[in-house]
């Protein structure tokens, strides 16, 4: 399978479509047309609920893609997320939400992702979340992350934080994975 890639108008115009979805109209009509919150994907949370983009408004958004049968890089891109959180003072820290998508639904069940969050440590800034392939294609292109899957059902994928604003744009992209990025921590300031 070819990884889909998506110019930036091809992003931009999906997320102008979204506005005209009518379960999100009002709450996009505030939101400026860059925003990450304009998409409304059928989601479900690690807790079985469904769960709604624009529900992370307000705040500094910590986001990245992930599948939980990973055994390397998406390990490391948890704990590099905790390093990040943890690296800021307590009542900064304490505001940041984190949204961590799988781009494996068929494998990654409720049940799954709530054990990923529980082996990970996730406590409550932590959403994982689960959707249709379509939903989460549209995810990844508005992120700009890109994935395909293998014939062992494992995933070449790329890895990146993004931070997002209040109003769900992307205000940083940080490839560093391991360690705590400086750029991130002092944007993560900025946007606290």
């Amino acid at each position: 399978m070819n990884p889909v890639t998506f110019s930036r108008r091809d992003v931009l115009l999906m997320l102008a479509s979204a506005a005209f979805l009518p379960a999100v109209a009002s709450a996009a009509s505030a939101l400026p047309g860059d925003s990450f919150y304009r998409l409304n994907p059928r989601l479900t949370d690690q807790d079985g609920h469904p769960f709604e983009l624009a529900s992370l408004q307000g705040g500094p958004v910590l986001v990245s893609m992930f599948y939980s049968s990973c055994e390397m890089v998406c390990p490391v891109l948890f704990e590099t997320i905790k390093q990040t959180v943890r690296s800021l003072p307590a009542a900064m820290g304490d505001r940041i939400r984190i949204l961590m998508v799988t781009f494996d639904p068929e494998r990654d069940t409720v049940a799954v992702l709530k054990e990923t969050a529980q082996k990970h440590g996730c406590d409550k800034q932590w959403t994982l979340v689960r959707g249709s392939d379509a939903n989460v294609r549209q995810i990844a292109a508005a992120l700009g992350v890109q994935y395909r899957r293998l014939s062992s059902g494992e995933f070449n994928h790329s890895a990146s934080v993004l931070l997002l604003d209040a109003q769900g744009r992307i205000a940083m992209r940080s490839g560093s994975l391991g360690a705590v990025d400086p750029l991130l921590v002092s944007a993560l300031r900025q946007a606290s």
